[in-house]
């Protein structure tokens, strides 16, 4: 036998020192879980921090719709008929429109409608569907951007590339449509600085 089987002194210095050992590990343990808490809250705060500073009030919003199935000729009678109103506005007579209440006002050869200082007129259902969701899609970003009172300043259809349809004998309709709002004061604003 060793001499370490032996010696009681021995035996319980070791096992001190063992326990000595394991108690520092836990404190050297107790202090890294300290200090990563305390940088994690750093970094949270800093996160914060950035988010806060990103949020920017813009003057405008604006929304795109591409390659619509609307006739652009139909869409430039639309956009007239929307621009220079508010958001609410527009939703409020595009909606009776599409009940066949008041009819959108026309160039050319179209029948006549009763309305106010209206000569011709179509109630022309499907495509106001397609603007009514891109109104209330650009309502969204109005309020995003923290406007209020949005006019419609904008309101731009131009033809799109028109695929031909089965069997190639027709060309079928497809219009892109841009429509953009800015808040009512700041419009004014930049009438007077003109």
């Amino acid at each position: 036998m060793t001499e370490k089987d032996y010696n009681q002194q021995q035996r319980t210095s070791k096992a001190m020192q063992k326990q000595g050992n394991a108690e520092q590990k836990i404190e050297i343990a107790e202090n890294k879980k300290v200090e990563t808490a305390v940088e994690n809250k750093k970094v949270e705060e800093k996160k914060t921090e950035k988010k806060q500073i990103q949020k920017v009030k813009r003057d405008e919003a604006s929304v795109n719709g591409i390659s619509l199935p609307i006739s652009t000729k139909d869409s430039v009678a639309i956009c007239k008929f929307v621009k220079h109103k508010t958001i609410e506005r527009a939703l409020v007579d595009l909606d009776l429109v599409s009940k066949f209440k008041k009819a959108i006002p026309m160039k050319g050869e179209v029948p006549h409608r009763k309305g106010k200082g209206m000569m011709a007129g179509r109630y022309m259902t499907k495509p106001v569907g397609y603007f009514i969701k891109m109104l209330k899609n650009l309502q969204a970003n109005a309020n995003v951007n923290g406007i209020e009172e949005a006019v419609i300043v904008e309101a731009i259809p131009n033809r799109a590339s028109r695929p031909y349809g089965r069997f190639g004998r027709v060309k079928r309709k497809r219009t892109h449509i841009h429509i953009k709002v800015m808040e009512k004061n700041k419009l004014k604003a930049k009438e007077k600085k003109k």
